[in-house]
């Protein structure tokens, strides 16, 4: 591995496994996703444009990587022995107001169609530009744009929603 490599790579490690944790929405399978996509990216770190944005390479790669797997996950159930679950899934959410804002959050992330999660996650929790996003799902810029408005739209209606209200006893009065 060159020196270039190493410092192009190894700053974006952190975003590469939050990227992956959001699409995947499960850490193991998120941190294989990001060792594939690392494993992908050195190995082949030759076949590099010259000028190319290396980041925005390597998140074509993950993407793409995550993007084969969703698709095969659909096809056939998953089965986990409970040896192999996480402990942390098991427990319950925090009760705090902050923990129930980031999973309403997280809930109204994974009511989005995938287009408009994935461009909101790589403009919005990335910092990825319009043109790198648009590389990295290989669409127009205009698209990015469009897809990334709709999502913003959609998620602030989400989160806004009030909650089903909770009917109260009916009111009693005294009959004299």
């Amino acid at each position: 591995m060159t020196k270039e490599m190493v410092s192009a790579i190894e700053p974006l490690i952190p975003s590469l496994r939050r990227y992956a944790r959001a699409l995947m929405q499960d850490r193991s399978s998120a941190d294989d996703l990001v060792q594939d996509c690392l494993e992908r990216a050195i190995g082949h770190w030759h076949q590099r444009q010259n000028g190319e944005d290396a980041r925005a390479w390597i998140f074509t790669i993950l993407h793409n990587l995550a993007m084969t797997r969703l698709r095969r996950s659909t096809r056939r159930p998953m089965h986990l022995a409970l040896d192999d679950v996480d402990p942390g899934s098991l427990t319950s959410p925090a009760a705090q107001e902050d923990g129930l804002r980031h999973r309403d959050l997280l809930a109204a992330l994974a009511k989005l169609p995938e287009e408009q999660r994935t461009v909101l996650l790589l403009v919005s929790v990335e910092d990825l530009s319009y043109a790198a996003a648009a590389r990295v799902l290989d669409v127009p810029i205009g698209t990015v744009m469009s897809r990334l408005s709709r999502a913003r739209e959609r998620l602030a209606r989400l989160m806004s929603a009030d909650p089903p209200s909770i009917q109260s006893s009916p009111y009693l009065r005294s009959v004299k």
